[in-house]
């Protein structure tokens, strides 16, 4: 909640927070044995890069494009690679096999932002979301100062404060790509 919160007034905010993105270009060959497999033709318009080729190009430039819908060309396949708090893609020449590769990453503060999901609705709504936040931290502080108070007397306390920050970690970490 306390996270939750916090975007919420990063959100509102957002013109205030200056943020320079940081964009990475990667270009690298596909060995020539995964070449051909770009010649076949795909079986949709917007299929998968094939297993080989996907696993080849995450070799080569770090991003996994297994899965993914692809836009295929005459010339080219691209894959779009969209994540909280940034960007990505990759395109492949099918004749060269050459990979171009574009990382954007927004920072921190973009990707809680993008995961929080908040929305524009007005003066009124804008500040009621700030007070709401403001609320919200202040009942999250004093919850935890009675947690303290009461903790002695049940001994499940500590422990069920720290699932509550340890599980959605581990859930942020394995599940959001």
């Amino acid at each position: 909640m306390l996270l939750f919160a916090i975007t919420g007034i990063t959100l509102n905010h957002a013109a205030s927070i200056a943020a320079t993105p940081v964009v990475t270009t990667r270009n690298a060959p596909l060995p020539p044995l995964i070449v051909r497999a770009l010649a076949v033709p795909p079986p949709a318009p917007d299929a998968p890069l094939p297993t080989k080729v996907a696993a080849a190009a995450k070799r080569a430039v770090g991003l996994d494009p297994a899965g993914h819908a692809a836009e295929w060309s005459d010339a080219e396949v691209y894959v779009a690679l969209p994540r909280p708090g940034g960007d990505a893609w990759l395109s492949i020449d099918r004749a060269s096999g050459r990979i171009t590769a574009e990382i954007t990453d927004r920072g921190w503060i973009s990707y809680l932002n993008d995961l929080h999901k908040g929305r524009n609705a007005g003066t009124a709504w804008f500040w009621f979301i700030d007070v709401f936040a403001v609320a919200c931290i202040l009942f999250t502080l004093t919850g935890l100062l009675l947690l303290q108070l009461h903790a002695r007397h049940r001994p499940s306390t500590w422990p069920l404060v720290a699932a509550g920050l340890i599980v959605p970690a581990l859930l942020a970490i394995l599940f959001i790509h």
